[in-house]
């Protein structure tokens, strides 16, 4: 028997029969589901140190266990010293198991390690059951050696689902665990 995940186990046990009745769908595809997370990070000194690029891709390979791929700028920007082309951030796109995976790693063990953590705030959802998360540190993934790390940075994590409103996002991710702060 092959591994699945145990999000994804619990996703189609418990998960999928109870949006069903919270929200009554008629079939069993309405149901929204988590397509992908994005994991990204713009790296602002990478115009003057480009070894800096390598430092975020590596972090991003070590917290998801898969590689990561610089992000290029599309435009020049004279203010900011940047031509077109040049390296600028660090992204990785997480789907099916890994998603799963790294979803679970983040609600059981690196959510908890954030200082004075009282949940996430609920105000990050676009409009579309798109979910955004600012995270300050990257010292919180067990997966980061905190004395090879040269700057402390944060990183933008995008939950995509196939949900239509921001209600049913909520509901699926406060189902897949997320621990979103009480109002």
């Amino acid at each position: 028997m092959a591994y699945v995940p145990r999000l994804r186990k619990e996703y189609d046990d418990k998960i999928k029969s109870s949006l069903t009745e919270e929200y009554s769908y008629s079939n069993v595809m309405e149901v929204p589901k988590l397509k992908k997370i994005v994991i990204s990070r713009g790296v602002g000194g990478a115009v003057a140190d480009k070894k800096l690029i390598d430092h975020a891709v590596d972090e991003l390979t070590a917290i998801t266990g898969q590689k990561a791929v610089a992000t290029i700028s599309k435009k020049d920007v004279a203010t900011f010293k940047l031509r077109k082309g040049m390296p600028i951030g660090a992204k990785v796109t997480l789907r099916g198991y890994r998603m799963y995976e790294f979803l679970d790693r983040l609600i059981t063990s690196a959510l908890p390690r954030v200082r004075d953590f009282d949940g996430i705030k609920a105000n990050g959802f676009d409009g579309r059951g798109n979910y955004n998360l600012g995270i300050t540190e990257q010292i919180i993934f067990p997966e980061i050696d905190i004395d090879a790390v040269n700057r402390i940075a944060g990183m933008d994590i995008t939950f995509v689902t196939t949900a239509e409103t921001d209600k049913e996002a909520k509901s699926l991710l406060t189902e897949l665990g997320l621990p979103f702060k009480k109002n």
